[in-house]
């Protein structure tokens, strides 16, 4: 499945417009084509969503679910990614009002919606839920297999989680296309299964068989094209990530893309875990990725910058001095363009 392309979305994002927790919203109102009608945030109701986002989409914020259906929405998306995944309370009453009101609904939290019978009794015909955190089927355990495709596969690895990992993959990936290449977005989590329509939300897939999953992924689409991205997911500098590690070892990059938010210095959920200097990061996933069951050089390339909050003067000289402490091409991938990157990854 993906999100539908024919009919109109309203997405979920109460608290996320302007706060930290609405990554999936904002993704998809920066990179989806589907036709998305309104958007429900309380505390941004009335607002411009360029002006607060920086996101060239004109999309109306209204206070509810009740207050968008003068927009014609068919589908709820919700648009947060919280802390542990769990649906906040103040939640419940906008997807039931939604259902009510006829509408689909788009889940991409880890708490199983499709399956509670007080949602289900609400369905009409032609409604659905779609939990998009699923294990896939059919998954076994890893075994390098990648390391024979003719790709190059490129993967990003980040300082922190939620920081523009996806964002890097899908602007290069484009970037790629616009150079002829045959290039696949492999998407590893929910926002962008919700764009791709394939793919897997890693997270919901057992520790044991997460390497195995994204390991199936590879061998699925890379003997059909130049170049794959694979979208990073977490952080080995995060104390509660798992999905790193598996996405190195399942994908056997050939490249890594290192992500980082300008200025930030410790993780943002955990203060006490500082982030290194980059040089040392860069170190720390070229020493993992070669020992990660690929036993060969596996090197950062370029650096990705997140230079959001900055204005374009800043985010220039960010890049700059990113460029002369590492050693390395760097840019904004959103802001500017991938092209830089992609030269980097030609380049080794």
């Amino acid at each position: 499945m993906r999100l539908p392309l024919n009919q109109r979305i309203a997405i979920l994002l109460h608290e996320g417009t302007a706060g930290t927790q609405g990554k999936t919203g904002l993704s998809l109102l920066r990179y989806s084509e589907a036709p998305i009608v309104a958007v429900i945030d309380r505390e941004c109701a009335g607002k411009s969503l360029p002006e607060i986002t920086g996101i060239k989409r004109d999309v109306p914020i209204v206070t509810s679910v009740a207050a968008s259906l003068e927009y014609k929405p068919q589908v709820l998306v919700i648009g947060i990614a919280p802390k542990g995944g769990a649906v906040p309370d103040d939640y419940w009453h906008e997807i039931k009002d939604a259902l009510e009101a006829g509408m689909s609904l788009v889940n991409g939290l880890h708490t199983p919606l499709a399956t509670m019978p007080e949602l289900n009794a609400l369905l009409k015909p032609g409604q659905l839920i779609w939990d998009v955190r699923k294990e896939p089927p059919n998954i076994g355990v890893a075994s390098g297999l990648a390391r024979t495709l003719p790709c190059r596969r490129v993967l990003t690895v980040g300082t922190d989680m939620a920081i523009g990992k996806m964002s890097t993959s899908l602007e290069m990936h484009w970037a790629s296309r616009l150079r002829g290449w045959r290039s696949k977005f492999l998407a590893t989590g929910q926002t962008g299964v919700m764009l791709e329509g394939d793919g897997i939300a890693l997270d919901a897939v057992r520790v044991d068989f997460a390497a195995g999953a994204v390991e199936q992924m590879l061998m699925r689409y890379g003997k059909n094209y130049d170049i794959v991205h694979v979208e990073g997911q977490g952080s080995l500098l995060h104390p509660g990530s798992t999905a790193t590690l598996p996405l190195i070892r399942g994908s056997q990059p050939t490249q890594l893309i290192l992500v980082h938010r300008v200025g930030q210095t410790h993780n943002r959920n955990n203060p006490h875990v500082p982030i290194p200097p980059l040089p040392e990061v860069i170190r720390l996933y070229e020493t993992v990725a070669s020992a990660a069951g690929a036993f060969a050089p596996v090197r950062v390339v370029a650096i990705a910058l997140n230079t959001a909050h900055l204005d374009e003067l800043a985010a220039k000289e960010a890049i700059a001095q990113t460029t002369q402490q590492t050693g390395l091409p760097c840019t904004d991938a959103v802001r500017f363009d991938a092209n830089v990157l992609l030269d980097a990854v030609m380049k080794n």
